[in-house]
């Protein structure tokens, strides 16, 4: 067993006395947590820790491995420059690691370094850490990155190999901070999915649900404004199909933040604990309950992106479509989402085809293809994707905000030749005012320009 211990811990600043002078002791439980949890983790004399951390290096599509024999990071930036940490890295380990997942096709390694000194989502646990050791320990330090969950669970796994194949006694320690938004006066104020948040992802440490764990909603997720689902997915394929003990030894919210505190026994081996291959058939089965329950528009969109992708020639338009495609002329919008996260998004505010089905294969290829703010799809991708189309109603203009709903109505905000346009009833958009001020950006519009204002209303189809 080369994983002999896991943790999940937050990395909140003022958990350390000189930062806190004094504002720490409202925070005592997670301080006694997490001194409780590195002193069983010392008393197993570890040779390497492995910290996957959400303020080291990241990036959308790669996981950053630390490169280098080793590390060192202060407290500047929290006014305490001196506290300072020191980490000797496990090189063998991490080149190991790295090989793996090259060979695994997993997109890890050492490119694209942008800070070599720790970060404080390393440094904090390094700081209650080294104190109780027996022995020097040596560290790999990994990023997040903004994959899927099993793309960072498959990264966990590796790492379990990895630990196996060396013969090293590893701890793994996830680092990460669960919702930002549990308080009005929290640094980063309230939002209702905060303490939803935090009451399933600690009900789910708490069990070892990993399951859950790894499909807890996108929307939710980002609701919250958590840094420590990743990691924590991480942690969890670290301990595939193991049977694991778990504890949650600590959850407080005191200053707005959520900060959870667990530590995982492994147990032997538990095949009935494959949970990546769990989540790929769970993951599944919805996908395939989505395309069941297709109409005849999103049937068009997803059959029109697969058509191109494919074969890079656009879809004919079928001839046994309703009435309503054929004959009618709207202007539309497909979006196109993986994981539960936006994969493009391209529209039309009024039509500009001969018929509402040829405006949905051209904005579906559109969306796929063309979206700026992504890469093409790929035909790897195309079984993982779910599509909504929205058929637009004539845009109206408006005299003021409050003849906007943003559950009923989209919004166009108009400056001349500049335009932005938000869809309705988007999650995590709660207000005319958020609305519009995302419209705003959407067409580089500043914040005090003026503006002309333009409502709509959409039929969804999901």
């Amino acid at each position: 067993m080369a994983i002999v211990a896991a943790m999940a811990v937050p990395h909140p600043p003022i958990i350390l006395p000189e930062i806190g002078r004094g504002e720490e002791k409202k925070i005592a439980k997670t301080a006694a947590a997490y001194r409780e949890v590195m002193r069983r983790a010392a008393e197993l004399e570890p040779d390497t820790v492995v910290i996957t951390s959400p303020h080291a290096t990241m990036y959308s599509d790669y996981f950053h491995i630390s490169p280098g024999k080793s590390a060192r990071g202060d407290f500047s930036a929290f006014r305490c420059p001196e506290v300072e940490i020191e980490a000797e890295y496990d090189a063998a380990f991490s080149k190991a690691l790295a090989d793996a997942c090259a060979e695994e096709d997993l997109p890890a390694g050492f490119l694209g370094e942008r800070e070599p000194a720790l970060d404080h989502g390393t440094m904090i646990p390094l700081y209650f850490l080294q104190p109780a050791l027996k022995k020097p320990v040596k560290v790999v330090r990994i990023g997040l990155s903004g994959l899927s969950a099993d793309v960072h669970y498959r990264l966990g796994r590796l790492i379990q190999d990895t630990a196996e194949k060396l013969g090293r006694r590893t701890v793994f320690i996830a680092s990460g901070d669960l919702s930002h938004k549990l308080k009005e006066d929290g640094p980063y104020g309230f939002a209702k999915e905060g303490p939803v948040f935090d009451e399933a992802v600690t009900e789910d440490l708490g069990k070892a649900d990993f399951l859950s764990l790894l499909t807890i909603s996108p929307d939710l997720a980002e609701g919250a404004a958590e840094c420590g689902l990743r990691s924590f997915w991480i942690m969890a394929g670290a301990l595939d199909c193991q049977r694991v003990h778990a504890e949650l030894l600590a959850h407080e919210g005191t200053f707005g933040v959520g900060y959870g505190v667990a530590y995982f026994t492994p147990e032997g081996e538990d095949d009935a604990r494959d949970i990546g291959r769990q989540l790929i058939d769970a993951e599944t089965q919805a996908i395939a309950k989505v395309r069941e329950q297709e109409d005849a528009y999103v049937r068009l969109a997803r059959e029109s992106l697969e058509t191109f992708a494919r074969s890079h020639t656009m879809l004919p338009v079928p001839k046994d479509l309703p009435e309503d495609l054929q004959d009618r002329r709207a202007g539309c919008f497909v979006s196109i989402k993986k994981d539960g996260r936006l994969r493009g998004c391209i529209g039309t505010l009024a039509p500009g085809r001969r018929n509402l089905a040829e405006e949905i294969i051209c904005n579906a290829v559109s969306a796929g293809m063309h979206d700026p703010r992504f890469p093409q799809v790929t035909p790897d991708e195309l079984p993982k994707l779910v599509y909504d189309v929205d058929v637009l109603s004539e845009p109206k203009p408006i005299d003021s905000p409050k003849e906007l709903d943003v559950k009923r109505y989209g919004v166009i905000v108009q400056n001349g030749e500049r335009r932005g346009v938000l869809l309705p009833d988007l999650a995590g958009v709660d207000s005319v005012e958020q609305q519009i001020a995302i419209a705003r950006r959407k067409g580089n519009i500043g914040a005090k320009e003026k503006v002309t204002l333009w409502r709509f209303e959409v039929t969804r189809h999901v």
